[in-house]
């Protein structure tokens, strides 16, 4: 596993306005997409392409498009749904698949109860998406999951991770795949329920209202 931490001015600005409290549902999903769009310029720099000749109003040259087959994004239930902007934004051909993975309170575990994704993946560059990488069990069953199908370069891309959620996907997945982890910032530590502290609450309830 490879770790990034985007180290930039703009991402430490808006990450400490979405930490706060007081920043309102709809201004916390404008932040999310602004810094998720922020992150997946970093979490792209390999991003796999092909010559392509063209014709320019002077000349002609060769330039880079994408390759196929095109990237896969997927985002995590329901609060990586406050990411899928952000991300399409810079990757608009890419598709898109959904998981649906929710935490168990009690064992901190994680239990699917959705997907839409193809059942061959092979070949793909795959983007996780999932605000928090907390005890790290959602992400590495979500990771299994695109693995099993195929996929052997997977990034994960979330706004904010706790040291014990990478230790655990860096033990649970090994250096058998290509997995990198993008965050906007590693905090310190989880509380006894569990939550990123000093974090920034709830990411579903904060972007979507509590269900």
């Amino acid at each position: 596993m490879h770790l990034h931490v985007a180290d930039h001015p703009l991402v430490s600005h808006k990450l400490t306005l979405l930490r706060d409290e007081r920043t309102p549902s709809p201004t916390f999903r404008q932040l999310t997409e602004e810094l998720v769009t922020l992150l997946t310029y970093e979490a792209t720099r390999g991003l796999k392409t092909v010559p392509a000749e063209i014709t320019t109003p002077v000349t002609t040259m060769t330039g880079q498009r994408l390759a196929e087959p095109r990237p896969m994004v997927v985002p995590i239930l329901r609060a990586g749904l406050g990411m899928l902007e952000g991300i399409t934004r810079l990757l608009p051909t890419a598709e898109v698949g959904f998981l649906g993975l929710v935490r168990d309170e009690e064992t901190f575990e994680a239990v699917t109860y959705a997907n839409r994704l193809p059942e061959d993946l092979s070949g793909r560059q795959c983007y996780l998406v999932d605000p928090m990488l907390a005890t790290g069990g959602t992400m590495v069953a979500a990771i299994q999951y695109l693995l099993e199908r195929g996929a052997n370069d997977v990034t994960c891309i979330c706004l904010l991770a706790a040291p014990e959620g990478l230790s655990t996907v860096e033990q649970m997945v090994g250096d058998e795949a290509n997995v990198k982890v993008v965050v906007a910032a590693v905090d310190e530590r989880l509380n006894e329920k569990g939550y990123i502290v000093p974090g920034l609450g709830d990411a579903g309830d904060r972007l979507f209202g509590v269900v």
